[in-house]
Parts: C-alpha cells; sequence; structure tokens
C-alpha cells in the first residue's frame, strides 16, 4: 500500500510545472588576491545573484549561478576588474530536465521492486521518506521508534527516528542528526537515510556505534521546501511560509535565536538568507529547537547534513572567535575528515564557519552548542555534484557511502570521549 501511495505521488508529480532555469548560467570564479574576493563578497549581497559556494580561501574557486537578463553586464563587471572566470553550465535548464527526467526513472524502477521504500539510486520524496521511516519501525520494533515530531507551515508530518541496541536502557547519550534545513540540498537527506540504513538495516557492523549512545535523525528538517524542489523550483533554498504576497519562505539556517539577525543574514523578505520576522518565525525551526532542548545534558554530539563543500565546520557561525573548547570539536571533525581521506582520497576542509567560509548568524549549529549545549556540534558539507547542488542519481550511493565514513568515524571519536 506505502509503494502504491507512493507510485501515485510520483506520476502526479510528472505533470506539475517546473521553473525551467532555460539559459541559466553557472560560473566558477578563481580569485587570485584579497581584492578579488572581496569584489565577490560585495557580489553575493546582490539578491539577483545566487551564489552556491563562497570560501574565503583563495585558493578554492567561488560559483554563482545567474539568469539571463544578468549575464552581460556581471560579465562585464568581471572583465573590467580582470577576475578570471568560467562558464561551467551554459544552460542549467536543460541539465535539470534531463536529470528529473532520470530521477523520476530511477524511483519507477525501485517502486516496482521488493525492496524497501528508498534506494539509493534515486532521490525519494518526502512521503516515500516518511514511508521508509515506517517500515523500519515496523521491521525492527525493538531497536527502532518513529515519532512525528511536529508540522511543517504545509501541514505534513516532520518525523524523527530514533534508534538503538535494544537494551531497554534509557536515559543513554545521544547523537542527533538532522538533514534538509535547506530545501534544495538534497544529497544531503540522500545522507541521513544512508546513516538510517546502516544503523538499523546493517546493525551488526555498527552496533559499537550504538552501544552507548541512542541516534536520533530528522532527514528532512524543511519538508515544503523540500517537495518544492521536486515540484516547481529545483533551487529553492526556504521554508515556504508566506512573508508577504510576493515573498515565502525563510532562511531555516538564519532563523535560530542565537545572536540572531547580526551578521551574514538579509532583512528583506525575498532574500534567500531571509532572517525570517523574528526569530523561530518558522513551525520547522520551532521543532528543532525544541528537539534539541528536549535532550538536554544527553546530547553530545549535533550533526548537521548540508551541500555542498567538502566542509566539516563548527562554531562560532557569527564571529571569527573561536570557543573555549573549540579543540575538543576539532577533534571530532579532524577523524571524520582523515577517515574519509583514508577510504576515497576526498578531501574535507576543517574550521569555524566564519573563519572558513563566511559570517553567518543564526545557525542551527551555534544553537545548539551554544543554547542546548550539546558540547559537539558539526556542520558537514557534502560534496558538489552536478553544478553543485544536483548530484546524478549516479553519484548518490559513492556519495553516501563517502559520508558514512566520515560520520562514523566522528561518532566513534564521540562515543569515546563522552
Amino acid at each position: 500500500m506505502l509503494k502504491l501511495f507512493a507510485l501515485v505521488l510520483l506520476l502526479s508529480g510528472v505533470a506539475l510545472a517546473a521553473d525551467h532555469y532555460d539559459g541559466y548560467k553557472i560560473y566558477d570564479i578563481n580569485t587570485r588576491n584579497a581584492f578579488e574576493k572581496q569584489l565577490l563578497l560585495r557580489l553575493s549581497s546582490n539578491e539577483e545573484y545566487d551564489f552556491f559556494d563562497l570560501p574565503r580561501s583563495l585558493d578554492a574557486p567561488s560559483r554563482v549561478m545567474v539568469k539571463p537578463g544578468d549575464q552581460e553586464g556581471f560579465e562585464h563587471l568581471l572583465a573590467k576588474y580582470n577576475v578570471d572566470f568560467s562558464v561551467l553550465s551554459e544552460d542549467l535548464g536543460v541539465s535539470l530536465r534531463q536529470e528529473r527526467e532520470d530521477n523520476q526513472n530511477q524511483r519507477l524502477m525501485n517502486l516496482r521492486s521488493a525492496g524497501r521504500s528508498i534506494s539509493f539510486t534515486a532521490f525519494h520524496r518526502h512521503a516515500e521518506i516518511n514511508a521508509y521511516l515506517d517500515e523500519l519501525a515496523a521491521a525492527y520494533p525493538s531497536r527502532v521508534s518513529v515519532q512525528v515530531a511536529g508540522k511543517s507551515y504545509e501541514k505534513r508530518d516532520i518525523k524523527t527516528i530514533t534508534i538503538t541496541n535494544g537494551d531497554g536502557k534509557t536515559g543513554k547519550n545521544v547523537i542527533f542528526l538532522d538533514a534538509g534545513i535547506h530545501a534544495r540540498e538534497w544529497i544531503a537527506h540522500a545522507g541521513a537515510l544512508y546513516v538510517i540504513h546502516q544503523l538499523a538495516e546493517n546493525y551488526a557492523a555498527n552496533a559499537n556505534l550504538l552501544k552507548n549512545f541512542d541516534w536520533v535523525i530528522l532527514p528532512v528538517v524543511n519538508p515544503d521546501g523540500y517537495e518544492y524542489t521536486h515540484t516547481s523550483t529545483r533551487m529553492w533554498r526556504k521554508t515556504r511560509k508566506p512573508i508577504t504576497s510576493a515573498c515565502y519562505g525563510t532562511d531555516a539556517n538564519r532563523n535560530f535565536d542565537f545572536h540572531w539577525g547580526e551578521v551574514g543574514a538579509s532583512s528583506y523578505s525575498c532574500s534567500d538568507t531571509f532572517k525570517g520576522e523574528t526569530a523561530f518565525s518558522e513551525p520547522e525551526t520551532q521543532l528543532l529547537r525544541d528537539l534539541l532542548l528536549g535532550l538536554s545534558g544527553r546530547g553530545k554530539f549535533y550533526l548537521t547534513l548540508h551541500s555542498y563543500g567538502n566542509y566539516l565546520l563548527y562554531p562560532w557561525g557569527y564571529t571569527s572567535a573561536l570557543p573555549s573548547s573549540w579543540r575538543d570539536i576539532d577533534e571530532v571533525a579532524q577523524a571524520g575528515a582523515a577517515a574519509i581521506k583514508s577510504a576515497t582520497g576526498t578531501k574535507y576542509t576543517v574550521g569555524s564557519s566564519t573563519n572558513v567560509l563566511y559570517a553567518a548568524a543564526g545557525g542551527s549549529d551555534d544553537y545548539a552548542f551554544g543554547v542546548a549545549k550539546f558540547p559537539v556540534s558539526i556542520t558537514m558539507e557534502l560534496p558538489a555534484g552536478g553544478t553543485g547542488f544536483n548530484p546524478s542519481t549516479s553519484q548518490i550511493q559513492s556519495f553516501v557511502a563517502e559520508t558514512w565514513v566520515g560520520i562514523k568515524a566522528m561518532a566513534q571519536k564521540v562515543t569515546e570521549k563522552y
């Protein structure tokens, strides 16, 4: 029955209109000095440009999406200052349509199989993800439970899954993982699902991670935005609660009440980084807040999955200053980076959010550390695929498997320390 429902959902989704992104270009920009980097930082405040990645390091290129009407002026400005750039995608719309068709085909193949509601050969819709959580709770009732933590603005069930070793002991320390605060970062949702799969369905190999810790995982923080990226606007980032008649949504990762709105967040309601009308204005961030605060004393490791950029970031996001215990967090993050480098050769950059990328207040990682008192709080930015946020379905398995290597190493370090 669950698969039949998902099939109906899939087929209905095919007919829905999608913002086409025809003629949108993706640029990679290489900066050679601090002036050029500062120029890009100033350009990133222009709401017409969507900067996918804006690293602080001069060695790493920045990536930006520009719509057709702005491209001539954008290229002219870069040329005026002799800034080196290349065009990664001449027409994003073409590749997105192909990727949408491929994903639908892969989902159909999975729905016709006899396996679970999800696979790691497709990006799955919110209803399919919730169905998978329920399947696991039914299959492993002594070790897995699922709760409806609350509802999104559009009344979708937001579910958490708790995975234990089934010994019945209560009050254990907790590792809390979430994904999908930003809607368009599909590989993050897939990464969370792979962690769930490993802990629940590959329990024997990972029992040590559950001996003294329970895991609580929220795989889709922002289901309204996530569904919107499937049915309408692929690069949508925010929630979906209306702000004005023309502007929808808040950047949930600027909406937490810890130095809220001080830096790196916009007051303009149409902006991708809109901080919200108030802190915790969104039901989704209120829900996550309550989950984190409810684990006070037990919560030892908060890990939030994003994409993209190959980063392991920790507080603070609102200032370049470091917390007094930063070395403890850095040790955990470095363990994850080293494990991934050893397993696949992929390099992750480790450091505080502000010092590696840019200052941005109101993030969930700062809140988990500064208010909910998780001693280890890390944002993991998974690798880029496609033009950044749109890995192909063929990349999912390798990306999530690699991510699990790092998460497992970090979790092991946390279980040793706490």
